[in-house]
């Protein structure tokens, strides 16, 4: 059981409240009129015997989570705050020079894009959100508006917040329309007023990656909008005659979803060339990740020296400081006082994603530390999940992401899971959408 101390209303109804608002068939019904097939991202074909809610049970039976997550409007507005002071400091040109010194050639290049769907992921402590990690390449968002419309209102009384609060956002639209603004506004960050006409959703064998509906509801957006839209193995782009070609077909616009970061696999060497060039807007692109992505901008924005003398402002430093829990990378210098430190710290790989190759510092064994304290990872002060409320006595660990655009939140959800890290894996858990409580509120 969680701890009876207390707690703020969004906190008390995440611990007491144990509805279950997610409607199956209203779920069912919006994914088929997207069409997302029992093959994933099958350009055509029926949705198969199993039907759409059959195939996920089968093949991703943890993606969505039937419990939503409280969140206060005071938690809200700091993590709005987090992710504008974020952008601000990676805007400096002390900040630019140091992330792109260490990174990969392709990161160098700026076409103008920022880059869509920024995953900003936080922990939830007793005295406000902490951030855990930055993600350029974050998925979930259109597969999160989806879940969220398929939710009832929690105890009639609390609708399902779709979109994060918009009161100073120039999207001020459907969630839908406002990503399809932020794609627009990346290809004219690089083209202007030049007409954009066929759309890529790229990634790796993509029938088989775990968010494969989700490029499927892409493809049917922007189908709608106007666009040709396709969804494409990155191995089979060709570059050539100034163009990124997929067939017969010119790419305008990639929406990338590889975790290739630099795209500097061999597979990848078309659309590399492309993007090096300028010949395709890439989105997200190496640059994006090299300035927010890798793991010791963390260790960064714990420097608040550093960032002083960049030239930061006091107001945006005060925030970074109380959201951005102390970073530091991996050096034989300090690796000996790590160790010894480990079960208050987290240890992730620089280019991590998905929890992959990270470690909670007291499960650590003695092989896996020669391998950490070898280099190559960052050191990040331990912040517990906080805890969900899941049936009539369980609980589950959550995390809240907030996709941003230019330093903007445009989107809030939940994850729900059990164990290290957010794996997709536990009865119960996966995604879930937010519900922002006003502040004051006092719920029964």
């Amino acid at each position: 059981m969680l701890p009876l101390t207390p707690l703020e209303p969004a906190q008390r109804l995440n611990r007491d409240c144990a509805c279950a608002t997610l409607q199956p068939e209203r779920l069912r019904v919006a994914l088929e009129s997207a069409s997302v097939s029992s093959a994933g991202v099958g350009e055509s074909g029926a949705s198969g015997q199993l039907g759409v809610m059959g195939w996920l049970a089968e093949t991703r039976p943890h993606l969505f989570a039937a419990t939503p997550v409280f969140l206060s409007a005071s938690v809200a507005v700091r993590i709005n705050q987090a992710v504008a002071a974020i952008e601000q400091a990676a805007a400096l040109p002390g900040w630019t020079a140091q992330a792109l010194a260490r990174a990969a050639d392709s990161a160098r290049i700026d076409h103008g894009p920022a880059g869509v769907f920024m995953g900003y992921d936080f922990h939830l402590a007793d005295d406000g959100p902490r951030l855990i990690e930055i993600n350029t390449n974050a998925g979930g968002a259109l597969l999160n508006v989806v879940l969220a419309r398929a939710h009832d209102p929690c105890c009639g009384e609390w609708p399902v917040l779709v979109a994060a609060p918009k009161s100073d956002s120039p999207w001020a639209q459907a969630p839908e329309q406002d990503f399809l603004a932020m794609f627009r506004a990346e290809w004219a960050a690089q083209r202007g007023n030049a007409p954009l006409q066929r759309i890529a959703i790229v990634d790796d064998a993509p029938e088989t990656q775990y968010l494969a509906p989700e490029f499927t509801l892409f493809r049917e957006l922007f189908r709608q909008a106007g666009y040709d839209s396709h969804v494409v193995d990155a191995a089979v782009l060709r570059h050539h005659d100034g163009r990124l070609w997929c067939g017969d077909d010119a790419i305008d616009l990639v929406y990338n979803r590889l975790t290739d970061f630099a795209l500097d696999e061999a597979r990848h060497a078309a659309l590399r060339t492309a993007c090096d060039a300028g010949d395709v807007v890439v989105t997200p692109h190496p640059r994006v990740h090299a300035l927010f992505a890798d793991k010791r901008n963390l260790a960064t924005l714990s420097d608040d020296a550093q960032l002083a003398a960049w030239g930061l402002d006091a107001a945006a430093r005060e925030v970074i400081a109380a959201v951005v829990p102390a970073t530091q990378e991996v050096t034989p210098e300090n690796a000996d006082a790590l160790w010894a430190e480990r079960r208050q710290l987290f240890f992730k790989p620089f280019a991590g994603y998905a929890g992959k190759a990270a470690y909670r510092g007291e499960k650590i064994t003695k092989k896996v530390w020669e391998d950490i304290r070898s280099g190559g990872f960052v050191a990040q002060a331990l912040v517990p999940p906080a805890q969900r409320r899941v049936g009539s006595s369980g609980a589950l660990k959550y995390d809240i992401r907030a996709y941003a655009y230019r330093g903007r939140v445009l989107l809030f959800a939940a994850r729900l899971y059990e164990g290290q890290t957010t794996n997709f894996r536990t009865e119960g858990g996966g995604f879930a959408p937010v519900i922002v409580l006003p502040d004051g509120v006092r719920p029964a």
